[in-house]
């Protein structure tokens, strides 16, 4: 994943985003879809069309993901941060939260293709699952 920093602070962020992250501030749908869940873990999976995104969530749990196809991405991160990343296919990074940690993001479709990863959450972590809307 090649990524850079291209806003610092909220200066940057329409006032609709920054609505929408005051809204979801407990959104545990890491995903567009939730492929598969079991006493262990979650499987889901995002598919953006260029230009769409999904809205800010919060991870919680240990996860890992997987670029499914290539692209390009915008999210707005918690501290105010506006990040553009590139990646590959099959590219795959883990994260792991300490108690009491999380992270909150949204996750935009800035290139020409469709993007896709596949999410699998532990819901064995540190931290309690969120609750998720069905």
């Amino acid at each position: 994943m090649n990524a850079s920093v291209v806003e610092k602070g909220w200066a940057g962020w329409p006032d609709v985003i920054r609505e929408e992250f005051d809204a979801n501030q407990s959104n545990g749908r890491v995903g567009t879809r939730l492929l598969s869940e079991t006493e262990r873990v979650r499987v889901w999976e995002i598919r953006l069309a260029p230009g769409e995104r999904i809205g800010f969530h919060r991870h919680v749990l240990d996860y890992f993901w997987t670029a499914v196809t290539p692209g390009r991405a915008r999210s707005h991160a918690e501290d105010g941060r506006i990040i553009e990343a590139a990646y590959s296919a099959g590219e795959t990074r883990h994260f792991v939260y300490a108690k009491d940690e999380y992270k909150i993001h949204d996750l935009e479709n800035v290139g020409d293709a469709d993007l896709w990863f596949t999410t699998v959450e532990f819901l064995d972590s540190a931290n309690k699952p969120l609750e998720l809307d069905r």
